[in-house]
């Protein structure tokens, strides 16, 4: 099968992340993975969900936002805030993405402030959510880093690496990160997030035409790993910089 962009089953598309991209969130970068590019910042508010503070939950807390610009897609996208409410999409998005962030950090051992982890698409062809959890993860360590040179944080904590990919089936072959047009034509379309540890955070996979099978859910899973390994040291390199 011969894609689009000329590249192998088992190749990702061309990686950038540019930190410090925008001046005012703790932590922000702009990731591009082909065509697709997203803003990922992390603010802090330094208080936390009232419902924690009704349990006595010590910690913080983290939660993510994900938006698309209206031009960012080839037929403009209205604007959820004019439609009045975020699209079911959005809500799951947004869920995905302060699951795996959370899972990055012991929330516990951090003072009593909000995280809020904003990713916006400002031009989508394929794999959106996945980019904004590979950007954010990097967004976090920054943020973190910066919370620590101010004083708010007596020590750096750990974070592990996070990164996600998508994988699918098409015309019978799996395929790592697909695009737009690949991920419309998939039979079986899958995103990915795992940890530094080889450990997953979770696994999203629906059969859009043909059901799957065992041996086939096992190759995407092995194109997935090999990517997000690929990914984390993007992460790294950006982090070095």
């Amino acid at each position: 099968m011969q894609r689009e962009d000329n590249r192998q089953a088992d190749e990702l598309r061309p990686i950038k992340i540019t930190r410090d991209f925008q001046s005012h969130p703790a932590g922000s970068v702009l990731i591009e993975m082909g065509r697709t590019r997203v803003i990922c910042a992390v603010s802090i508010q330094f208080n936390v969900p009232h419902w924690m503070r009704a349990q006595n939950v010590p910690g913080a807390w983290l939660t993510g936002e994900y938006s698309m610009l209206p031009s960012a897609t080839g037929d403009r996208k209205m604007r959820e805030a004019t439609a009045g409410k975020p699209q079911g999409r959005t809500q799951e998005i947004q869920r995905l993405i302060g699951r795996s962030l959370r899972a990055a950090v012991d929330l516990k051992q951090l003072g009593a402030f909000t995280l809020y982890v904003d990713c916006d698409v400002i031009e989508a062809d394929g794999g959106t959510r996945c980019a904004s959890i590979t950007g954010a993860a990097v967004a976090l360590q920054l943020a973190m880093r910066k919370l620590f040179l101010e004083g708010r944080l007596k020590n750096l904590p750990e974070i592990k690496p996070v990164a996600a990919v998508s994988v699918g089936i098409v015309d019978g072959l799996p395929l790592l990160d697909l695009c737009y047009k690949e991920d419309a034509a998939a039979d079986v379309d899958m995103n990915v997030v795992m940890n530094g540890d080889g450990k997953y955070i979770e696994v999203q996979g629906t059969a859009e035409e043909k059901p799957f099978t065992r041996a086939q859910s096992n190759s995407m899973l092995d194109l997935a790993e090999k990517g997000i390994k690929q990914l984390f040291e993007c992460q790294k390199k950006a982090l070095k910089i």
